[in-house]
């Protein structure tokens, strides 16, 4: 029988440690920083509930359209109606997200949202009983209370890792390559639940998704950043370089918003929509490789590549005489430029905004894509029935890319 060691303890003979035994070896850290990101407490959780949540940001436009047009017969009633939500939404966006920064994201985030699918579900009922087309007008502006679910998932990676640049530049990279893939996406199933289902089917669907998601999202409050202390510091548009900054987001969003209705006019049919989702695949899978590098580039070398990159486009619509795989090809690696910009940006916004006014300053930021994009699609759509030929229309990208590049050299960077 082998004998056991023995010592005294105060409370009697107890086991003898054993001195030969090996140490444990230490936990390995993963080489994918991907997967470091999501090994802090709760970061799956609140990611998934957000995922839930902004799926139904590329939903709802296209829903409406379709529902307001199959009821009233008019693209110009619809497009008008949903303009006017993302005129107002831009306005009152970036009060709503001062009140999360102040009171918090749980708190301001999940009455904002019931306000706003009450908004999109008081639409759905006014054009389902053939309202006069002022009330559909009403009720998308009451949508405007919107959260902005992007910033405050970015908010929450910032505060996670306030203290790890590379994780905050790969978690950027993260939620643009998720913008992307939702805005990608979104549009798909919103469209195939309108024709399979009825006109209606698709803002059912995305109130219910947004609701439940942030719902799921706000739950998670071990990840939820604290309130920082109420200072008197005004908008985060009085920090030292933020307004040229916001001049550059406007400046880039006018690439996105030409890209798209340039490339509608110039398909003109139902492949139009998945040769357009082409760009948004190759930012998508360009973010989540530009996540993976340890030094970021810089955003003046990101916005050069932009406009270098959306020139392809216009030469393979032009030299190629219309060759749709050609253009599609363009659109793809033209894609690639647009996550590294967005990613490089918003991290220069988080860098200049004070850490109280986050929310804010990086809805100011969206604010000014989303107005980019408006202006851009009303250029590229004057380009594409004005210019001699239809794929001349394609200057447009590169122009507005070329202005966000001379914008950045000439005052942002100087800031």
């Amino acid at each position: 029988m082998p004998r056991i060691p023995l010592t005294l303890t105060p409370h009697g003979p107890a086991l003898a440690p054993r001195y030969d035994a090996r140490p444990a070896a230490p936990r390995r850290r993963s080489a994918n920083p991907y997967v470091r990101l999501f090994a802090a407490p709760g970061a799956k959780a609140f990611t998934a509930g957000n995922l839930v949540a902004r799926l139904p940001m590329g939903m709802f436009s296209v829903s409406a359209v379709i529902m307001i047009s199959a009821a009233y017969g008019s693209y110009a009633l619809a497009g008008a109606v949903t303009a006017t939500g993302l005129a107002v939404g831009a306005v009152v966006a970036p009060w709503t997200a001062r009140l999360v920064d102040r009171y918090g994201q749980a708190r301001i985030a999940v009455p904002a949202t019931v306000l706003a699918v009450l908004g999109h579900l008081a639409l759905l009922l006014c054009v389902r009983a053939g309202a006069p087309a002022w009330t559909l007008f009403v009720s998308c502006a009451a949508t405007a209370t919107t959260p902005n679910t992007g910033a405050m998932s970015r908010a929450r990676w910032a505060h996670l890792y306030r203290d790890d640049p590379a994780a905050r530049h790969t978690a950027n990279a993260f939620e643009q390559a998720t913008d992307e893939l939702c805005f990608m996406l979104g549009p798909v199933l919103a469209a195939f639940l309108c024709a399979a289902l009825f006109p209606q089917a698709g803002t059912l669907v995305a109130a219910a998704l947004f609701l439940g998601g942030v719902l799921l999202f706000a739950a998670q409050r071990s990840t939820e950043p604290p309130v920082a202390p109420r200072t008197r510091a005004g908008s985060p548009l009085r920090a030292p370089g933020m307004a040229p900054l916001l001049g550059v987001f406007l400046a880039t969003g006018a690439v996105f918003g030409a890209m798209e209705v340039v490339t509608l006019a110039y398909v003109d049919g139902p492949v139009a929509g998945p040769v357009l989702a082409l760009q948004a695949a190759g930012s998508c899978a360009a973010g989540l490789v530009y996540g993976r590098v340890r030094r970021a580039a810089g955003l003046g070398a990101c916005l050069a590549a932009m406009t270098t990159l959306m020139t392809l486009p216009l030469l393979a619509a032009t030299v190629t005489r219309g060759s749709l795989l050609a253009l599609a090809g363009g659109l793809l690696l033209a894609g690639m430029a647009t996550a590294p910009t967005m990613v490089t940006g918003m991290s220069l916004v988080q860098r200049l905004t004070p850490a109280a006014q986050l929310n804010e300053g990086m809805t100011l930021a969206v604010t000014a894509l989303l107005g980019g994009i408006a202006a851009g699609s009303a250029a590229g759509g004057w380009a594409a029935e004005h210019a001699p030929a239809a794929a001349y229309g394609y200057l447009a990208p590169p122009l507005a890319a070329a202005t966000a590049l001379l914008l950045y050299m000439t005052k942002a960077r100087r800031a």
